[in-house]
């Protein structure tokens, strides 16, 4: 673990593999955790060298207020851009997932110069709230059982780990891995305050921000290798969201797995690390 001065905010940063190899940059879902160990041990060992980081007031990144933040969409794509060129070695492959794949798709567009690659993994092209109106939305059962489901204690560390389980089983994932996901993004959150650890765990801070004007419209501006992930199971943003990104960007790959939801379980790494792999 590290930190790193970019964009004039501090980012914490993880890395896997050797300092002079091809860098592969990992916007995290909020903090760099939603990026599995499996996967980043795998492009490491593909030959890569493997950063992944946690957004703003997430982490060991810049935290402020995150019930009011100060940035914006577009102050997180500049943020990917900043650490790339503060990292060194040239373009950067840059993937992001959930959250950090807007960010990714906006740092893409603003910054092209900045990243090499892209990667997209269980995102969407527009920004928080209602979808477009050929996006499927959210699963409004699973919805319902996600808003039914209390808030927990965010003081209560092993309350937090039991929410972070149960609400994973309700999204299709695995509630063992979340759980022990939970618990290490506790250890790792600066204090206790429970704005700060909703943050950390749910990444709520995401909708509070402005995340305009639209970026949909431009994504056949995207001229670098692409691939999309995206969960077959995914009922939070449905697969038809990956599936619109792919078409929309010249070139795009699109990797279907068949038995994941919102999460790459550590089952699919292999997949995804060798696709991701053979885009450079």
């Amino acid at each position: 673990m590290a930190t790193v001065n970019a964009n004039e905010v501090v980012l914490g940063i993880e890395s896997f593999g050797d300092d002079d190899a091809a860098l592969v940059l990992l916007a995290g879902g909020t903090t760099m955790l939603s990026w599995p160990d499996a996967l980043c041990e795998r492009l490491a060992a593909g030959g890569r060298r493997v950063v992944r980081y946690d957004l703003r007031d997430s982490g060991e990144s810049t935290t402020a207020d995150p019930e009011v933040p100060a940035y914006t969409l577009r102050d997180l794509a500049a943020d990917a851009a900043a650490l790339a060129g503060a990292l060194g070695g040239g373009p950067a492959h840059l993937a992001g997932i959930g959250v950090g794949g807007m960010v990714a798709q906006v740092a893409a567009l603003d910054h092209p110069g900045a990243f090499s690659a892209l990667t997209l993994a269980g995102t969407r092209a527009v920004a928080p709230g209602p979808p477009d109106d050929d996006l499927p939305g959210h699963d409004q059962a699973m919805m319902s059982r996600l808003f039914a489901h209390s808030m927990p204690d965010w003081t209560d560390r092993e309350a937090v780990a039991e929410f972070a389980a149960a609400g994973a089983e309700i999204l299709g994932d695995d509630p063992v891995a979340a759980r022990a996901i939970a618990e290490r993004i506790w250890d790792r959150t600066p204090g206790t305050v429970p704005p700060v650890q909703m943050a950390n765990q749910m990444g709520m801070v995401f909708s509070k921000l402005d995340c305009k004007p639209r970026w949909r419209e431009r994504l056949p501006e995207i001229e670098v290798p692409t691939l999309v992930v995206h969960g077959r199971r995914d009922r939070f943003f449905p697969v038809g969201n990956g599936e619109a990104i792919a078409r929309e960007i010249p070139g795009a790959r699109l990797l279907v797995l068949e038995e994941a939801a919102t999460a790459i379980p550590d089952a699919a790494a292999g997949a995804v690390a060798e696709a991701m792999l053979t885009l450079g």
